[in-house]
């Protein structure tokens, strides 16, 4: 993968004026401005069917989430803004989980891909608490579902539609840096977990 750290920026969301796309474009400008080769991905890009085991039998995973699971697998570290639905996990976001879960081949398979990555967790709300409800559940399945190394610090984003500017960075200073702190601390230990 050569010297640099490959950091994978997405949303839990499809919708084209998601506050939560608007914080991973963001997370992944700031990677760039701070030498971390970034990429950003939507998974609007990505659709897959409603995970069913006997579809699975049928015809094995969905091509889109094969493509989604290489591209995990390009990145060292990855940082998902993960919208809030009734205080939990979106479902576009939890189904493509489990589809790149079951991704066997080719090698890595999903499994390895979540257990060999570090993860960053943010998130983006119009209320008050800025979708801190949801990571705990995004959280429960990446570490406790799929054995991901998740990093203990999050962003919290509350009032997201006041909170960007024209430029689409964040009008409150301390948030950004909050933000760009959390993405180095996740590149370190990508860097320092690739040896």
């Amino acid at each position: 993968m050569g010297d640099m750290v490959k950091m994978l920026f997405f949303a839990g969301s499809a919708r084209a004026g998601s506050y939560n796309k608007q914080l991973s474009r963001l997370g992944a400008l700031i990677a760039e401005a701070n030498g971390i080769e970034a990429t950003f991905a939507d998974l609007e890009d990505y659709p897959m069917p409603l995970y069913n085991g006997d579809d699975e039998a049928i015809a094995g995973a969905p091509e889109n989430a094969v493509q989604f699971k290489n591209l995990m697998a390009e990145h060292d570290a990855i940082f998902i803004a993960c919208p809030e639905y009734n205080a939990s996990i979106t479902a576009l976001l939890k189904n493509t989980l489990d589809w790149v879960s079951r991704v066997n081949a080719p090698e890595p398979s999903g499994k390895q891909v979540f257990q060999t990555r570090v993860f960053a967790l943010g998130a983006a709300s119009p209320g008050g608490m800025g979708g801190l409800r949801g990571l705990t559940d995004v959280r429960h399945v990446l570490e406790l579902g799929l054995g991901a190394l998740v990093l203990p610090d999050q962003f919290a984003l509350p009032r997201a539609a006041e909170a960007f500017d024209t430029d689409g960075h964040l009008k409150n200073k301390e948030s950004q840096e909050n933000l760009k702190a959390l993405i180095q601390r996740a590149a370190h230990t990508a860097r320092v977990l690739r040896g």
